[in-house]
């Protein structure tokens, strides 16, 4: 898989190391029955690096003549707001539907 470049909002792009930042959580949609013939699709996706750092990011492609599309990405602390970075994420994409889906894909939380 090796490195993956990833656009930031407010922020110069970052590389990472698929390896060393899995994926933890994402969620994607698309127009059609199949991703591969979509006019348009987004995507939202947490990678998060042992210490506990998480980026999330997430884009909107259109096919559609003057239609643009969108990307979005945050680096968030350990001790950081995951849940609010995927918010925003998912209002910059404008997808907010796909971000409560990406929030629901995170691992459980055992409460005691």
């Amino acid at each position: 898989m090796g490195q993956i470049n990833i656009k930031l909002t407010s922020a110069a792009p970052v590389t990472v190391d698929a390896k060393t930042w899995p994926v933890i959580a994402s969620a994607k949609w698309w127009d059609g029955q199949h991703e591969c013939q979509a006019n348009r699709t987004r995507r939202v996706t947490v990678r998060q690096h042992e210490d506990g750092r998480s980026v999330v990011y997430g884009w909107h492609t259109s096919a559609w003549p003057g239609e643009r599309g969108a990307e979005a990405g945050y680096l968030v602390a350990a001790d950081g707001d995951l849940i609010a970075a995927i918010r925003t994420v998912g209002e910059e994409i404008g997808d907010t539907d796909l971000a409560r889906e990406c929030i629901q894909d995170l691992p459980r939380v055992e409460l005691v």
